[in-house]
């Protein structure tokens, strides 16, 4: 059945596409956590769990021929019926519940907009080799693999309203329990008239790109691509909308399922501890903890900016930079906002001006939400563990509704939609 001519672009949109699923006895061992969560070692983990886990298609190596590897690893999935598409378009609820978590929300086909239209808002800087990795991915396979993630303030409207009765009411097309016991369930609306009332609700409001900036700059690309293709082919014709109008998205209304937002910590192999505690100390107040736990709670409890540096045993606060020096450091042109973020802080001031390194992915590595991870990752490669507190959401949405962006790695909103749920091929939009 061919994807219907409706919705199109204008306003938050969400159109119905035919979904490509995993036709497997247990789905917990063929899906995964979004791309860039995924380690080496975990990536082996999910493969020798299943070996047809999509996270053989989301990272399919390092090889030069790796993105060709995706797409005919694709394509033997669909022609041996590991995967198979939907019959019908649809726009996909999606419910995630365990211990503390209980989200729900609408995957579809969400309409592209740049961030001039302030349609869909970005908060986040991105980096040009994750944009060209994910670029060659999805321009290789002609599919999107896994959705972005989205949140708009939907005031249990009536869009969140029929995605309840839908999880209460009727029966799921799959669910599977992972191994951190949230169970993800999946239902399909087909009929156009209630794909209708969940446009007319969403139309007019607009979303934040909670995870996934650098899949949705992918998006644009591939939308500015087909663009200048149509215009090559027909000059002057404004370009009939097609699949690279539309990116694969998870909608979630922030005001019914308020988000969980974590922190990014940052691990700086190439600074010892003593090192970097010997240059801030010059700009910042310096207080030590005996455990990591205790240096966690103080953090907590500091005022901002402030972070705490370990590489195992003791855990080092730091404080109350200096005011003269630091408001040189940061750039006038921002708002007060953006200026006053830890993570802005931290590039514009800590770690260049205090330990003279940019902050690049050679120079400085992330650990998502796990304080002692990133404290074990320095003790193993010599260097600094740069733990942070949380940003808070509304510096976040008033920073994006300034048309600002915080430097990368800023947030981690959850929770994150799980990926291999249901994949979308551009031939079957």
């Amino acid at each position: 059945m061919a994807n219907p001519e409706l919705p199109v672009p204008g306003g938050l949109v969400l159109r119905p596409f035919r979904g490509v699923r995993f036709a497997v006895a247990d789905l917990a061992e063929v899906i995964s956590p979004p791309y860039d969560l995924i380690t080496e070692v975990g990536a082996r983990d999910l493969l020798d769990t299943h070996p047809n886990n999509v996270v053989r298609l989301i990272l399919p190596g390092r090889d030069r021929h790796r993105y060709a590897e995706a797409r005919e690893t694709l394509r033997t999935w669909l022609s041996s019926g590991v995967l198979v598409a939907d019959e019908s378009p649809a726009v996909y609820v999606y419910e995630q519940i365990g211990p503390g978590v209980l989200q729900r929300g609408l995957i579809g086909d969400v309409g592209l907009a740049g961030p001039e239209e302030q349609i869909i808002l970005p908060h986040e800087d991105v980096m040009p080799g994750p944009v060209a990795d994910r670029l060659a991915l999805m321009r290789t396979t002609e599919a999107n693999l896994e959705p972005i993630f989205l949140l708009y303030d939907g005031d249990g409207g009536a869009a969140t309203r029929l995605v309840d009765e839908i999880a209460a009411s009727r029966a799921p097309l799959v669910e599977a329990t992972t191994d951190d016991m949230v169970r993800h369930r999946l239902w399909a609306i087909t009929a156009l008239d209630e794909i209708a009332l969940l446009n007319e609700d969403l139309r007019p409001r607009r979303a934040l790109i909670a995870d996934g900036h650098h899949r949705y700059a992918t998006y644009l690309a591939l939308q500015r691509e087909h663009h200048a293709a149509a215009e090559a082919a027909a000059p002057g014709r404004p370009p009939k909308p097609g699949a690279r109008d539309f990116g694969l998205a998870l909608l979630v209304d922030s005001t019914a399922y308020p988000p969980d937002l974590k922190a990014i910590h940052r691990v700086i192999p190439g600074l010892p501890l003593d090192e970097a505690l010997a240059r801030a100390g010059e700009a910042w107040r310096i207080r030590e903890y005996g455990s990591l736990g205790e240096g966690l709670a103080a953090l907590a409890a500091a005022a901002e900016p402030a972070y705490l540096l370990s590489a195992g045993g003791a855990a080092h606060l730091l404080t109350d930079p200096g005011r003269e020096r630091l408001e040189r450091a940061m750039p006038a042109a921002r708002s007060a906002r953006w200026r006053a973020l830890n993570t802005s802080v931290l590039v514009e001031f800590l770690l260049p001006e205090i330990w003279g390194m940019p902050d690049d992915e050679r120079s400085v590595r992330v650990v998502h939400h796990d304080a002692e991870a990133a404290v074990r990752l320095a003790r193993e490669s010599g260097g600094t563990a740069v733990l942070m507190n949380p940003l808070e959401i509304d510096d976040v949405l008033a920073v994006a509704s300034h048309r600002e962006r915080v430097p990368r790695k800023s947030t981690s909103f959850g929770p994150k939609p799980r990926t291999g749920l249901v994949l979308r091929m551009f031939d079957l939009d």
